[in-house]
């Protein structure tokens, strides 16, 4: 008798294969003495559409909302089909005795082995593979020590009841908004608190007005003191006549130094990489979006197998790790880290590290690297970059702390009060890990600023005494202006979705350590996607790397029910279903709230009043149906969209190319198609097709004719791929009336 395993994914599944001894390789799984290895393409089971319970959901009326089935059944995803099947063939096998379920260790996997078997109607005995890497080493390991598939049935039902709520919830109010409003518009417990929360930013900025402030300086013997008010011990005034009166009793006076103290400190190393910190990290430092850094993290997991599990929302190790360590340093001992793993190695580790907390892990520890040989050649640039965060992390938190020793000097000029701070470098510790050639980061100081370090850099300060004297000190008024809170970066969003409580609108305690506990708004699997989806839909659009919402985007949030633009709403649902994983609360519980909640949310979208009209409609008529066109902001592309849904005509107006200015290196955007093609930069500069192919050639030294055909066709595909695929999928075969306008 063999052993049936389901993986999430062929990569996955093929390295598990291969390390069972599945030699054996067959159309969807491979085979071998003992086991038989087969995958999912990720879901191959989703809940039915709304349709496929009665056939008069195909027309979206308000009148027919909301939808309740009694039950939610599921259905095999038609463009998948395929492969379900081979995976139902498989657990039907009489020799197949038992099946693993070898799905990604989370809420989410779960449910993608759980309905395909609940689909295949299997009876068969279950086992669990829960692993946080998918090295050969942590797979023997793993299968050495299957779980009891028991253990996590309460965790599928989590994902269930997450998965039908939000089938419930949304669509239900997806189709009350658009069918009443007579426009395409999306809603949901996740992307509409994201919504409002850039929305407040905005309103911030908006209502800000800029005040300003004066600052005074006193030069004076190669060090420059800042001036620092007796009472309030600010060093900044909003007086310019005090700042004058301060400046005309001190100026050309003599500086008098009246103390100066000495402390060594220490500077610890940041946290361990979670997924949300080094999607962060990788926007401010690369520009790369979330969905993109997860995207590299997945490759650098699956694929180069050098990276533990990416989807985690722990910034610790576990106790079992420690063992391990050892020869995770010697996987990374190579090119610019082996050095720094070699020191790494000698270091002793004290007996409880800052970094390893078992109570801080739940499903996945942190990402670090895995015991796998790297092969820094084999990977692209852009995934190397994602590595080399995360090794030099990984690194650092093994090194000891910076010990520097900052120097504080009080004077006083006509009794007023001056400071003055330097720092000096006693022991670099981990911060050498940010000054070697070939770091992320060149500046130890960016690092520092990502690491929420104090700043050891400052002035150099010579040796000073108390008592020390320096006439004819030059003092110096500057004047400053406040300035408004910062639009939001993908970086800063990710952020605010983690932690949103200064977003709630309740005081209520309980409801923000939920949000807290819970990770925020979303998971650190799904932010991206979100994010995503928000700018596909033309909610949000970007200006340079600020976020910004369109009109589309603020007339949606004046039209939703106030329920779905809170924080709190994720946190009740959130903490319902870890009780639900836990055992502690009943699925039918919940699920009984939630049906009772969606009737409530439908009923209030058919109370209100209001209107929706579109703010982007050019003179231009689309040329497959004649109605006008509307011009949005993809995410890095200008397009031309039909107002009809049913037609879906598109064309790329420009779009942000990876093609480099050869004035100022800015990213050039790319105006028209093929050879009529410009390249223009914000700089000024433009140049056509031709001329851009010939300047490419002369500095590609060697860049042949086939390698700019490549990227041409690189960019055109990525002009053609669709802006809102997944949701105009959902729409499609809406019908309103001959007005329906479905994209801002």
């Amino acid at each position: 008798m063999k052993t049936l395993v389901i993986a999430e994914k062929p990569s996955v599944g093929r390295d598990i294969a291969r390390v069972l001894g599945c030699q054996k390789k067959e159309n969807g799984y491979q085979e071998g003495p003992s086991y038989v290895v087969t995958w999912a393409l990720g879901h191959l089971v989703t809940l039915q559409d709304p349709e496929d319970y009665d056939k008069k959901y195909k027309e979206w009326k308000l009148e027919l909302l909301p939808m309740m089935p009694e039950r939610l059944k599921t259905k095999v995803i038609p463009q998948t089909g395929k492969q379900f099947r081979i995976v139902a063939g498989q657990l039907e096998r009489r020799d197949i005795s038992r099946v693993v379920i070898a799905t990604d260790a989370g809420r989410e996997g779960e449910l993608v082995a759980r309905w395909i078997l609940d689909k295949a109607h299997c009876r068969k005995p279950l086992a669990r593979l829960w692993i946080s890497s998918v090295t050969d080493k942590a797979i023997r390991e793993g299968f050495a020590h299957l779980k009891d598939a028991k253990e996590y049935e309460n965790l599928y039902h989590a994902a269930v009841c997450r998965a039908e709520a939000d089938w419930l919830v949304g669509i239900n109010a997806t189709r009350a908004l658009t069918c009443k409003y007579n426009a395409q518009l999306s809603c949901g417990r996740v992307q509409t608190p994201t919504l409002a929360m850039i929305d407040r930013r905005e309103q911030e900025i908006r209502a800000f007005v800029p005040e300003p402030y004066y600052t005074i300086t006193a030069a004076a013997g190669g060090v420059t003191y800042t001036w620092r008010d007796s009472k309030s011990k600010g060093t900044r005034t909003f007086s310019r006549e005090r700042a004058q009166a301060v400046a005309g009793q001190c100026g050309q006076g003599v500086l008098t130094i009246t103390q100066v103290e000495k402390k060594e400190k220490k500077s610890f190393p940041p946290q361990l990489y979670d997924l949300t910190e080094l999607q962060r990290d990788a926007s401010q430092r690369f520009g790369y979006s979330a969905k993109q850094t997860l995207n590299l993290m997945q490759s650098l997991y699956e694929n180069h197998k050098v990276l533990t599990y990416p989807r985690t929302d722990s910034r610790y190790l576990t106790s079992d790790i420690l063992p391990t360590i050892r020869e995770r340093l010697e996987a990374v001992s190579v090119g610019p880290y082996r050095e720094a793993a070699a020191k790494a190695r000698k270091q002793k580790l004290p007996a409880h590290p800052a970094f390893v907390n078992d109570g801080k892990v739940s499903d996945h520890h942190a990402i670090i690297p895995t015991e796998q040989f790297v092969q820094l050649t084999a990977m692209s640039p852009e995934e190397r970059k994602i590595y080399d965060l995360v090794v030099r992390r990984f690194l650092s938190v093994l090194f000891p702390p910076c010990i520097y020793e900052e120097t504080s000097v009080t004077a006083e000029i006509g009794g007023e009060t001056f400071t003055a701070k330097g720092k000096r470098i006693v022991e670099n510790g981990w911060r050498e890990l940010y000054e070697t050639e070939g770091g992320s980061s060149g500046d130890s100081r960016e690092e520092e600023e990502t690491a929420s370090e104090p700043d050891v850099g400052g002035q150099n300060l010579p040796l000073l005494e108390e008592g020390q004297k320096f006439p004819g000190a030059r003092v110096t008024v500057r004047e400053g202006k406040t300035k408004p809170p910062a639009r939001f970066t993908e970086g800063t969003l990710l952020a605010a979705m983690e932690n949103p409580v200064r977003y709630m609108e309740s005081n209520d305690s309980r409801m923000a350590k939920v949000l807290g506990e819970t990770g925020g708004l979303g998971t650190v699997a799904t932010r991206a996607d979100i994010i995503e989806k928000l700018f596909n839909s033309f909610l949000m659009e970007k200006r340079g790397n600020e976020i910004y919402l369109t009109s589309k985007g603020r007339q949606l949030l004046k039209l939703v029910p106030e329920d779905l633009k809170k924080p709190e709403l994720t946190a009740t649902w959130e903490m319902k279903l870890t009780d639900i994983s836990k055992g502690r609360l009943k699925r039918e519980t919940f699920m009984k709230e939630i049906r009772s909640y969606t009737e409530e949310l439908i009923e209030e979208i058919r109370r209100e009043e209001g209107t929706f009209r579109h703010e982007n409609l050019t003179s231009k008529k689309c040329p497959n149906c004649g109605k006008r066109l509307l011009a949005v902001n993809g995410k890095n592309a200008k397009l031309l969209v039909c107002q009809d849904r049913n037609c879906g005509y598109r064309e790329t107006v420009s779009r942000v190319t990876n093609a480099r200015c050869p004035r100022c290196h800015k990213r050039m955007e790319m105006i028209g198609k093929g050879q009529d093609a410009v390249f223009v930069c914000s700089c000024g500069h433009k140049e056509r097709m031709e001329k851009f192919e010939e300047r490419r050639k002369k500095e590609g030294k060697g860049v042949s004719r086939k390698d700019i055909a490549r990227y041409m066709q690189k960019q055109k595909k990525e002009a053609e791929t669709p802006v809102n695929n997944a949701f105009a999928e959902a729409l499609k075969g809406i019908r309103l009336d001959e007005s329906d306008e479905s994209y801002d």
